[in-house]
Parts: C-alpha cells; sequence; structure tokens
C-alpha cells in the first residue's frame, strides 16, 4: 500500500480579511517546499490584485500560484508527484472545491486552503464553511478591528456595491470587531452623500 494514501488531508485557514490568511497559508507551503516536498499551490485567475502568478499577501509576502479558472481546472493541474496542495482565495471557487479537496485528500495529497468565511454582509462564504466542515484542521484567523482594535471578525465593506465579489484592499474594505461591523454602512454612507 502507498503510504501516502493514508496521509491525505485538509487544513483551512479562515477568517476575515486582513487576518493573515494568506501570509498562514504562503507560510506553511513555504515551510514543505524547503523540505523537498513537492508542492504546488493555486489561487482563482480573477485574482489579479498582486499579481497574475503569485499569491501575495497584504504585508507583501508572496510564493508562486498557478491560476486557474474553477476546481475542476484545479484538479487537473495537480501533478501526480505534488503532495502539498495550497490554494488561496478559496471563497472565489465553486462549491466543487469540496468534492475536489476530498477527492485529492483521499489520493494522499494534504491541502492547505485559505479564504474568508463570511461574506461583506456577514453570511457564510462557501465553500469555505462546508470545507471547513470536513477538514482535519482548522484555523480561524481574526484581524485588529480598523475602528477600535478590538478582535476583528468581520469585513466591512467602505464602498458601495451590491456585487458580492469586489475585489479590492483597504481601499474597498476593513476589519471589523462584532461592535463596530455594519454591513449597511457603505449604503448608508452612499445615501448621505
Amino acid at each position: 500500500m502507498d503510504r501516502r494514501a493514508d496521509q491525505g488531508w485538509i487544513e483551512v485557514i479562515a477568517g476575515p480579511m486582513f487576518s493573515g490568511k494568506s501570509e498562514e497559508l504562503i507560510r506553511r507551503v513555504t515551510r514543505y517546499h524547503l523540505a523537498r516536498v513537492p508542492t504546488q499551490t493555486f489561487k482563482p485567475s480573477l485574482d489579479t490584485r498582486y499579481a497574475e502568478t503569485e499569491v501575495v499577501s497584504h504585508s507583501k509576502m508572496s510564493t508562486k500560484a498557478i491560476p486557474v479558472a474553477d476546481s475542476d481546472e484545479l484538479l487537473r493541474a495537480v501533478a501526480d508527484r505534488t503532495v502539498v496542495v495550497g490554494i488561496d482565495e478559496g471563497q472565489f471557487f465553486d462549491d466543487g472545491l469540496v468534492a475536489v479537496a476530498e477527492l485529492l485528500a483521499g489520493a494522499g495529497k494534504n491541502l492547505i486552503i485559505a479564504g474568508l468565511d463570511l461574506d461583506y454582509l456577514g453570511r457564510p462564504f462557501e465553500p469555505i464553511p462546508s470545507l471547513m466542515l470536513r477538514a482535519e484542521y482548522v484555523t480561524k484567523a481574526l484581524a485588529v478591528c480598523h475602528r477600535c482594535g478590538g478582535p476583528g471578525l468581520f469585513t466591512q465593506r467602505v464602498v458601495q456595491s451590491d456585487e458580492l465579489v469586489v475585489l479590492g484592499a483597504t481601499d474597498a474594505y476593513e476589519a471589523r470587531c462584532r461592535h463596530c461591523y455594519n454591513p449597511n454602512e457603505a449604503s448608508q454612507q452612499a445615501l448621505e452623500i
């Protein structure tokens, strides 16, 4: 029996924007890479904020990444020899990411997936919550509230848009604690102008 076949697992790093999810993903994947364990890192092709072929944290840490359009393309791109699969911005993938992650873990791959667990309205941001339920390891990261310095659990959108996905960083979002978070803030500010 292949020794790797019984070693696959899923790790999820979840939390709001500015909580260090991508930075932690980069750190974990880099540790394996330094130990000469075959790794591949993926990101959604729609995320071109900092680089097209790298995962880049807000603190400017980075690692090479393969941009893919969806979970099927990701599955096809995982090399046989790869042991560790890093996936950034998991919330931007389709719900098929859950089945792909389980398939890869069942085949002996170790997955490390980072993503938002809540959207800007405070609702579960699939597929991250479903992946958290199926993961062996879950890290819930918190940011620092941009208003009061408390534990930032939520991603506050500070620009007006009804779209679920608005790519941006500090210009479009802030981390907020439960007391400072207001999902309607951007809409209310637009009405006041």
